[in-house]
């Protein structure tokens, strides 16, 4: 009796031992599916290698990056531009790409007409943030303030500077996680590496430099990225400026959303190219794009810089500057009617 109910109880070990083994091997697939569901790695995808003048990149590009695949770029600092402080960025304290530092855009900008820090200025910005001329900058943030600090990174000297094409949106739609908090900038004491600014011909600083262009270039383009609304004179578009219109000899170039999708990444520049081309503006132009302050032309410049287009400038100075001086001519047209009349 003894025997037989020994024998049974090594039985039910026996089974009980299979069944445990049959249950941990079905729960390894779904383990592993759900991984594929939210990747947190770049591992399983084809992630392409850019050239330095590649600005506008994919979430997955960046990824590969921080996962250590682009050996070119090992050295690298990824920025969240905004205005205000570290502290009054909600949106970055939230939530923000790993290791993301984030950068005021006053820190970049003068308080007088909003344009470009001076060079002295703008080195200690980039040392403050571990940057110099050789260092990765990969830039994203929630408007167009992102754009102009990496167009201010290009003006410095800085070789490899990117844009996060869709922004934090397309690298949560990427399955990748984001940090909260704060995280702060690792400071270099390194040369920065060349006098900045390196390319002070990428910018016509102020009212006097666009008539200059305008008195001495016929193929010279000023060319407005602000809306149809500030284009024809009907707003300002700024609660701090009160007058309206836009500098005398400008075209209309769009407003920022016309370069944008619905998912928030950028147009094709073939897109861009055709807009341009409706006001007569072609790659056979010296072109100033600007807008009230420099941020939403920024987006249309970087975009003919990865193309290769050579006679591109930012009036920084825009529609705040000019306006400042009663005696710069303005006007009030419609696109259509400008087209035709500095064509």
């Amino acid at each position: 009796m003894k025997k037989k109910l020994l024998s049974i109880f090594l039985c039910i070990i026996m089974v009980a031992a299979l069944t445990a083994g049959c249950a941990s091997k079905t729960e390894e697939p779904n383990s592993t599916e759900n991984k594929s569901e939210t990747p947190s790695s770049t591992e399983n995808k084809s992630v392409e290698t850019v050239e330095k003048t590649k600005v506008f990149v994919s979430a997955d590009w960046v990824k590969s990056l921080i996962d250590g695949k682009q050996p070119e770029s090992k050295d690298y600092v990824i920025i969240e531009a905004a205005w205000g402080t570290m502290n009054d960025d909600k949106n970055y304290l939230e939530a923000h790409v790993p290791g993301a530092v984030h950068l005021n855009t006053d820190d970049i900008e003068e308080p007088n007409y909003w344009n470009i820090r001076t060079g002295d200025e703008i080195k200690n910005v980039m040392a403050n943030l571990g940057i110099t001329k050789d260092t990765t900058v990969i830039v994203y943030g929630a408007d167009s303030g992102a754009t102009r600090a990496a167009f201010v990174c290009l003006w410095a000297g800085v070789e490899n500077v990117k844009v996060i094409d869709g922004g934090l949106k397309a690298w949560t739609n990427a399955g990748y996680e984001t940090n909260k908090g704060i995280e702060n900038a690792k400071a270099t004491t390194n040369d920065f590496g060349v006098t900045i600014p390196a390319h002070p011909e990428y910018v016509l600083s102020m009212p006097e430099d666009v008539k200059s262009e305008m008195d001495k270039n016929n193929k010279f383009r000023l060319v407005s990225i602000r809306s149809l609304d500030e284009f024809k004179g009907k707003t300002s578009g700024y609660s701090y400026i009160e007058k309206a219109g836009e500098p005398q000899g400008a075209v209309w170039g769009h407003d920022e959303t016309d370069y944008s999708n619905a998912d928030g990444s950028f147009i094709d520049f073939d897109k861009a190219v055709a807009m341009w081309n409706e006001q007569g503006i072609t790659e056979n132009n010296e072109i100033a794009f600007y807008c009230g302050t420099g941020w939403r032309a920024s987006i249309p410049w970087l975009m003919a810089y990865e193309n290769g287009w050579k006679n591109i400038k930012l009036y920084d100075g825009g529609w705040f500057a000019w306006q400042m001086d009663p005696n710069n001519p303005v006007q009030a047209i419609t696109p259509e009617k400008a087209a035709a009349k500095y064509k």
